[in-house]
């Protein structure tokens, strides 16, 4: 079940984000950030047994531009379309608010080209959001690939 986060949460997503942080595949973030933006989180929470077993956020960056951003799946539950599911979370969200256009940076491109992101130049995108990479150990080596979405064109 996809839900918004709750305060309740952030140490878990902590933990998650973490986790992968610490393999070098996303930006982890400190604890006061994930407080800060809890209001951007979606989790998937396992109706069983309320774990959740997934994160994703969707922020703002302009009128018409959003990221997705610490997208992580606990490792026990890859494979069950979690991450999808919070991608589209995300993304219903975006359209909500008349976002116009959803990057993501990503070490995982194949993931996003399911839901039609295009790979784009680094360099299109607004300096604005380079604000977290000063902080990324690979800064300013980065080597993720960018992604955008059109929204203008998708129904829902």
């Amino acid at each position: 079940m996809i839900r918004k986060a709750t305060i309740k949460d952030i140490k878990v997503i902590h933990s998650m984000l973490s986790d992968y942080g610490e393999k070098g595949v996303l930006l982890s973030r400190p604890l006061s950030q994930l407080y800060d933006h809890v209001r951007d989180f979606f989790v998937y929470e396992i109706p069983e047994n309320q774990t959740v077993a997934g994160c994703g956020a969707l922020q703002f960056c302009w009128e018409d531009l959003a990221e997705i951003r610490s997208l992580a799946v606990n490792k026990e539950y890859q494979s069950k379309n979690i991450g999808s599911q919070l991608v589209q979370a995300a993304i219903c969200e975006a359209k909500a608010y008349d976002i116009k256009k959803l990057f993501t940076l990503t070490y995982k491109p194949e993931f996003f080209k399911k839901f039609d992101f295009k790979v784009i130049d680094r360099a299109e995108l607004p300096l604005k959001i380079w604000s977290d990479c000063i902080s990324c150990v690979k800064f300013p080596d980065c080597d993720e690939t960018a992604m955008m979405l059109s929204l203008e064109h998708i129904a829902g």
